[in-house]
C-alpha cells in the first residue's frame, strides 16, 4: 500500500481556523433549532446557491509548540480528562514546490489536555526524516501519495536523467493516524514506517520499520485491538509470485521496555486475485474470532507503481476504479490464522472505513461505510477542493455519496444448502446471502440509515463506542455529513430503529468524531463525543464541541485562538 489515505482521514484537511475543543453542558432546548436549520439549508446544485469555499483550509499554518489555555464556556465535566490527540497535513509547500494532493501535506500533530475542568492545547509539526530533508533542502524531496519529487536542479542534466532509475526513498511522513502498539502511541500511513510519539510533549522518539520484524510492505493505519490489548492489522507484501493480503497480529506486552513491535507475527496470507494488481484497502473488520478483509475493485497496479518515478508521475497515478470486478469478502479465523473456505461476493463498491462487525447465529455481520464509485481519490487533489462558486459545486457532484450497510456472512454450518438458498437466518437483517451454481455466495446488503439521511450527503469517518461495543452486537454510531466535500455536519445513527439526530451549523466544518463514554456508564451511548469544528471565515465565532450523544444538545464550549487541522483523532 502506497497512500495515506483519506477523507479519515478526509479526516485530514489543512485549516487557518480558530480551534476549540467543545463540550456541552448546557441542558438548552438547541437540538430543536439545529435540526430546523438543518432542513432549511438542502444546497440544491444548478441553482443560485453554491457551496461555500473552504480553500482557508488548505493552507499551510505554524505551529503551537507552547501550551495555551482554551477559555472555557459553560461547565466542562471533570471526569473528563487526559488527552484528545489528532494529526493531519498542515503544510504543503517548502520553497517553490507545492503538493498536489489533500494527503501529501506534512503531518501536524495536535493535542488537547483535559484536566480538572480545564483544556489546553499545542502542536507541533512531526520531524519526520522527511520533513527534515524538505526543509533542509527548501524543496520536496520524498514524494508522496499525489506528488513526484523533481530531481535535484542543482545536479547535470545527465545526473538528473540518471537519478530516475534510482530506488525512490519512502515516506515517513505519517499524517494519517494513532495506532496503539504494547501500550506506545505511533503515527502511521500505510507504508513501512510508523513513528514513535510522546504523546505528552509531541517529540518523536523513534522511527519503526515494519520490514525489520515481518515480511510487510506497510500496514494499514487502522488496526484493531482485543480487550487484552493484543492488535491485529493487515498489511500487503509483494514478490515475484505476485502480491498478498497478510494479517498481522501484534502481542499485547512488552518483554524488554525498549520493545516496539517485537513479536508481531503474519497470521494468514491471502493470496491476491490478481498478483501485479492487488486491491487498495485502508481498513479491515473484526469480530471475536474472526477477521474480515474486503477485496474491492480499487486497483493498485505494481508496474505503475514501479515505474513512477521513470515516467515522472505519483504513485497515485498506479491507483485506478475497476468496477468491472466484484467485491469479495474473505474471513480469517484469527486464534488460528485458518482462511475460511466460503466465497463471499457482492457487486462492485469501495469502503475506506468499516463501522462494526459482530457475529450472529452462526453468521459474521459486517457494516461498512459504502460508496458505488471508488474515483474519489482524483477528486482530493487540491486544486479540486481549492475552487470556488460553480466549479466547486462541480467537484462536489463527482464524489458518490456513502452510505452505511450491512452485509451477512454466513459461516461453515450452512455452506452445503442447495443453489438459490438465502443462507442468512438472521430475520431482523434484510441482507441475503444466495447461494450460486458455482459455489460463491451472492451478497446483497441491507442499508442501515433512514431514507433522509440522503439528505445529509451521506455519512463518514464512523466511530461506535469501541471499548464496549467493537466485535459485538450494537445499535449506535456516529459520523460526519457531507453535504460538503469535507464533512459539515455530525450524525448520530440508530442502526436498529434506522433513526438519526443531527447537528450543523453553517459555514463549520467538524472533525472524525470520538466517543468517550461516562465512567461506569450502563448504555451504549452515555458518554460524550469530542469533535473539533472550525471554519474558514475568521471572523465568524468558532468552537469545537462535544455533546451528550443521547440527546445531541450542547454540553460546554472552548475556545483557544490558534491555527488548527482537521485530522484522524485519538482519545487517551
Amino acid at each position: 500500500m502506497f497512500s495515506q489515505i483519506f477523507l479519515r482521514s478526509v479526516s485530514d484537511f489543512s485549516t487557518i481556523a480558530v480551534d476549540f475543543l467543545s463540550m456541552i453542558l448546557r441542558r438548552i432546548p438547541v437540538l430543536k433549532k439545529y435540526m430546523e436549520k438543518t432542513h432549511q439549508k438542502t444546497v440544491i446544485f444548478g441553482q443560485e446557491k453554491t457551496l461555500p469555499c473552504i480553500a482557508p483550509l488548505l493552507t499551510t499554518v505554524e505551529e503551537t509548540p507552547q501550551v495555551i489555555s482554551a477559555g472555557v464556556q459553560g461547565h466542562f465535566p471533570e471526569w473528563l480528562s487526559g488527552y484528545l490527540l489528532r494529526v493531519g497535513p498542515g503544510k504543503f509547500e517548502f520553497g517553490k514546490d507545492k503538493y498536489n494532493h489533500w494527503f501529501d501535506g506534512m503531518a501536524l500533530l495536535h493535542q488537547f489536555k483535559m484536566e480538572k475542568g480545564t483544556v489546553t492545547y499545542r502542536s507541533k509539526f512531526l520531524q519526520s526524516d522527511t520533513y527534515k530533508a524538505n526543509s533542509d533542502r527548501d524543496r520536496i524531496v520524498i514524494s508522496e501519495f499525489g506528488t513526484s519529487a523533481l530531481p535535484d536542479p542543482c545536479k547535470s542534466v545527465f545526473e538528473r536523467f540518471m537519478s530516475k532509475f534510482e530506488k525512490p526513498a519512502i515516506t515517513d511522513n505519517t499524517n494519517v493516524n494513532y495506532v496503539l502498539y504494547k501500550g506506545d502511541y505511533y503515527l502511521s500511513t500505510e507504508t513501512n514506517f510508523m513513528n514513535k510519539v510522546d504523546i505528552e510533549t509531541l517529540e518523536k522518539t523513534e522511527k519503526v520499520n515494519w520490514r525489520n520484524f515481518i515480511a510487510v510492505n506497510g500496514a494499514t493505519a487502522h488496526p484493531h485491538y482485543d480487550p487484552d490489548g493484543t492488535t491485529y492489522n493487515m498489511g500487503n507484501s509483494y514478490g515475484k509470485h505476485g502480491s498478498c493480503y497478510n494479517v498481522i497480529r501484534v502481542p499485547p506486552e512488552k518483554s524488554d521496555p525498549g520493545e516496539t513491535i517485537h513479536g508481531a507475527q503474519v497470521i494468514c496470507s491471502i493470496a491476491s486475485e490478481e498478483g501485479m494488481r492487488p486491491s487498495y484497502y485502508h481498513s479491515f473488520g473484526m469480530t471475536r474470532n474472526y477477521i474480515i478483509f474486503i477485496e474491492q475493485p480499487l486497483k493498485i497496479n505494481l508496474w505503475r507503481i514501479i515505474s513512477s518515478k521513470i515516467r515522472g508521475k505519483a504513485f497515485s497515478d498506479g491507483i485506478s476504479w475497476e468496477p468491472q470486478y466484484n467485491t469479495r469478502f474473505h474471513v480469517v479465523d484469527k486464534h488460528t490464522g485458518q482462511l475460511l473456505p466460503g466465497m463471499y461476493f457482492s457487486k462492485p463498491f469501495m469502503t475506506f472505513h468499516q463501522i462494526n462487525a459482530f457475529e450472529d447465529q452462526g453468521c459474521v455481520v459486517i457494516d461498512l461505510c459504502c460508496q458505488d464509485d471508488g474515483r474519489i481519490l482524483e477528486v482530493y487533489q487540491l486544486q479540486n477542493l481549492r475552487k470556488t462558486g460553480k466549479e466547486l459545486d462541480q467537484v462536489y457532484n463527482l464524489t458518490a455519496k456513502i452510505s452505511p450497510r450491512r452485509f451477512v456472512l454466513p459461516l461453515l454450518g450452512n455452506l452445503n444448502a442447495p443453489e438459490g438458498e438465502n443462507l442468512s437466518p438472521l430475520t431482523y437483517s434484510s441482507a441475503s446471502a444466495v447461494k450460486q451454481a458455482d459455489g460463491k455466495i451472492w451478497c446483497s446488503y441491507e442499508n442501515l440509515y433512514p431514507e433522509d439521511l440522503k439528505e445529509e450527503g451521506g455519512i463518514e469517518f464512523p466511530q461506535i463506542n469501541y471499548g464496549q461495543f467493537n466485535g459485538k452486537k450494537y445499535q449506535f454510531f456516529y459520523g460526519c455529513g457531507f453535504r460538503h466535500v469535507v464533512g459539515d455536519s455530525l450524525i448520530k445513527v440508530d442502526v436498529v430503529n434506522k433513526t438519526r439526530r443531527v447537528w450543523r451549523e453553517d459555514g463549520f466544518y467538524p472533525s472524525e468524531p470520538v466517543f468517550v463514554p461516562v465512567p461506569g456508564a450502563s448504555k451504549e451511548d452515555d458518554g460524550v463525543i469530542l469533535s473539533v469544528v472550525i471554519t474558514p471565515n475568521q471572523n465568524k465565532k468558532i468552537f469545537s464541541l462535544s455533546w451528550m450523544p443521547r440527546t445531541l444538545k450542547n454540553w460546554a464550549e472552548l475556545k483557544c485562538l490558534c491555527k488548527c487541522h482537521m485530522g484522524s483523532m485519538a482519545p487517551s
